[in-house]
């Protein structure tokens, strides 16, 4: 019963024709060139920005309550 009712939801969201059976698979695709380290690195980045802005946002509003 399951897989008519997978079948079905298949069918309606009209992507039966696009999955590919037994041995239709594509060739795989070759390495990309954006390795590891290099993806660290922007992980590495953006965890620093996103410290620096926390910590401009809190001086800013520690600032705010002491200066008054």
């Amino acid at each position: 019963m399951s897989l008519y009712v997978l079948d079905a939801f298949i069918w309606v969201l009209g992507i039966r024709g696009h999955i590919p059976q037994g041995g239709e698979f594509g060739p795989v695709p070759a390495q990309s060139s954006c390795g590891a380290g290099t993806l660290m690195r922007v992980l590495a980045i953006f965890v620093m920005m996103v410290a620096c802005l926390s910590l401009v946002l809190w001086l800013a509003i520690w600032l705010a309550i002491k200066l008054p």
